[in-house]
């Protein structure tokens, strides 16, 4: 870790050049600069067109869909969330984020409090964090066991595999940002009054355990990367260009009456790529 990471205060309301200067291009992040604004606006338009699309016909065909989206914390989760739902009628297209387990949960079956959300015929269900809080948060903070975890990877390919096959279309977006994009983000919501709800205890204890999520990430990008839900993994240091990603990847992967490709536009391959690509070239990060 450089000097200035080190040294890193978030208190102070001067964010250090040298973090705001890498911010974008850390964590193997492709481009130099951001999307242009006007591009983005209508590039996003056409793909949220296509998305009413897919609800119209959603609501004739039964389709249900989830969409996982896990990641480091200020990954951009729930920004990304919020850009794929704002169009979308809320009575079949849900966002969930759920708190910590209830002590009657914690001695559930493990899976059970994320089966009752799952999508009825015609909805769509996105999962702000999931199940696999037992792969990430969980043992990296001490919330679980390390037996807890081993038999969380053990199961979730054969619990994912009982979803794809009762007709669900299962999505996992894991949304990579770099360290110095990280503390960047930490410091805008420390310092803004409207964002600041959004930094927690668990948030800064992460500041120091950045390698220690890595290390999950790649344990569980291994045991849970399978053909039948494979995990994208999105380079989201430019939340604009993530989004995009994300949106055109399960446009792309799904058939729907009114679907157009080129409306839709290509994913970036260099924005979002498979989990074994990513462990391949960025394991480390």
């Amino acid at each position: 870790m450089s000097d200035a990471l080190e040294k890193f205060d978030l208190e102070d309301p001067v964010l250090p050049r040298s973090i705001k200067k890498k911010a974008l291009t850390s964590g193997g992040f492709p481009y130099d600069e951001k999307i242009d604004d006007d591009e983005y606006e209508v590039e996003m338009l056409d793909v949220q067109r296509q998305l009413a699309l897919l609800q119209h016909d959603q609501a004739k065909t039964g389709k249900r869909i989830v969409i996982v989206f896990e990641g480091r914390d200020a990954a951009g989760k729930g920004g990304s969330i919020a850009a794929y739902l704002e169009n979308l009628n809320p009575r079949f297209n849900t966002d969930v984020a759920l708190t910590k387990p209830t002590d009657r949960e914690r001695t559930q079956w493990y899976f059970q409090r994320y089966v009752d959300w799952m999508p009825a015929a015609g909805e769509q269900v996105l999962f702000d964090r999931s199940w696999y809080n037992r792969a990430g948060v969980e043992p990296v903070m001490g919330f679980c066991t390390p037996e807890e975890t081993d038999k969380f990877l053990d199961e979730v390919p054969d619990f994912e595999r009982m979803l794809v096959k009762d007709g669900i279309h299962l999505f996992k977006f894991w949304l990579t940002i770099g360290r110095e994009m990280q503390l960047k983000r930490f410091h805008d919501r420390r310092h803004d009054p409207l964002k600041i709800w959004k930094l927690s205890p668990v948030d800064l204890e992460a500041l120091k355990r950045f390698d220690d999520y890595s290390k999950a990430r790649n344990r569980m990008f291994e045991a849970s990367h399978t053909e039948h839900a494979p995990w994208h993994v999105v380079f989201n240091n430019d939340k604009k260009r993530g989004r995009l990603g994300i949106i055109r990847t399960v446009l792309h992967t799904l058939d729907y009456e009114g679907k157009d490709e080129k409306l839709i536009g290509e994913v970036d391959g260099k924005i979002v790529v498979g989990a074994k690509q990513f462990l391949g070239t960025h394991s480390q990060l």
